[in-house]
């Protein structure tokens, strides 16, 4: 039959890239979505270029119907989460289809056969191999742009997991701040910010170059473990990933939008990056980056009125103690300088409290909401 819907392993290039491309086509002329790196998404899923390999498997399936593609998806296995974290999770992420319930219920049975063999106990998605890479599928926020580290999605996805018995498993928020000059900014963290400061002998570290930041990314990650391990979708980041993320994401990376906080020791106890909104100069790279279409970047790095905040840890010696408030009163600062006129948050988990209090002295618009689906297996 033509209508038949054909599901086949990712095995060779060219499945591959029709398997990273695939978006391509589903969100064309979508100026919501934006689009990633081909090369980059090339590279997160092969297994000599992504250390995460080490502690991982995956299979990637795509769906055809007269032969063409209209559905794609990963299964895979964090061992780390399921020996030592004792979550017997089966993964399912890069997940994209077309608005057919029959095209997503046997890509996630193609997903569910994979991970059978494993005596896994439930499947959860859309996540990645770990907590720094994308998650969440939208469920509020589709007219809304995208960022370059968060999904997006068609309304109707949520719509076809829940009709096939899938429920939410964790929920995400997201916000975005206004930001206002200096004189307006809030009084308090002006105050608390050079208090604490005063009263625990801490430093602020101001970085020139990427280099100056080289040698502090260990710790950061480090620090990402103390300040996020309680949380629901917790999964500690092995020492052997941490350089194909710094590979990954060093050329977004702009010195002035990362701030360190160090003790009278010299130990790190906090750390933040911004980075500028990189959104309208992904859609105009259309996910080849090239010499020539790479100004796209540059641009976006110094010439920005957006920005979006990606990552805050604090060690939890230091939380509840007002360090926020000197986090961000250098980051009013930096806007200032540099004409930002509005931030958008990475995910936070809903349960996330602390975090969600960081933003509320300044004027915020809760702008998107996402989650994870979760389904026991047999």
């Amino acid at each position: 039959m033509e209508d038949t819907i054909h599901i086949v392993p990712v095995q060779k290039p060219e499945d591959y890239y029709a398997f990273v491309t695939f978006p391509f086509t589903l969100y064309k002329n979508n100026p919501y979505w934006v689009p990633p790196l081909i090369q980059d998404e090339l590279d997160t899923l092969d297994p000599s270029k992504n250390p995460v390999y080490q502690n991982a498997e995956a299979q990637f399936f795509l769906a055809y119907r007269n032969n063409k593609v209209v559905g794609r998806i990963g299964g895979m296995i964090n061992w780390i989460e399921v020996n030592e974290l004792k979550k017997k999770k089966l993964r399912f992420g890069w997940f994209d289809v077309i608005d057919d319930i029959e095209v997503t219920r046997c890509l996630i049975e193609a997903v569910f056969t994979f991970g059978k063999p494993y005596a896994l106990e439930n499947i959860e998605g859309p996540v990645g191999f770990s907590n720094l890479d994308k998650a969440g599928l939208l469920t509020e926020g589709f007219e809304e742009v995208s960022t370059m580290i968060t999904l997006y999605n068609h309304p109707y996805y949520a719509t076809h997991l829940k009709a096939l018995g899938f429920s939410v498993a964790a929920k995400w928020v997201e916000y975005k701040i206004n930001i206002f000059d200096f004189e307006s900014s809030p009084e308090k963290v002006k105050r608390f910010s050079k208090l604490i400061l005063d009263r625990y002998k801490l430093t602020i570290l101001n970085f020139k170059s990427k280099k100056d930041i080289l040698p502090y990314i260990d710790e950061m990650f480090a620090l990402l473990d103390k300040t996020y391990n309680k949380l629901q979708t917790f999964v500690p980041i092995q020492s052997y990933q941490i350089e194909h993320y710094k590979t990954k994401y060093i050329k977004y990376i702009h010195p002035d939008f990362i701030k360190c906080i160090i003790d009278e020791s010299g130990k790190l106890i906090a750390f933040s990056i911004t980075m500028p909104s990189f959104d309208k100069a992904l859609q105009k790279i259309k996910g080849k980056l090239t010499l020539w279409n790479s100004i796209h970047l540059v641009k976006a790095l110094w010439f920005n009125d957006r920005a979006s905040f990606y990552l805050i840890g604090i060690d939890p010696e230091y939380q509840n103690k007002g360090v926020t408030a000197i986090i961000f009163d250098e980051m009013q600062r930096l806007f200032n300088r540099r004409n930002i006129k509005s931030v958008e948050t990475n995910p936070e988990l809903e349960e996330n409290s602390a975090i969600q209090k960081l933003w509320k002295n300044y004027e915020h618009r809760l702008h998107k909401k996402r989650a994870t689906f979760t389904k026991k297996l047999d």
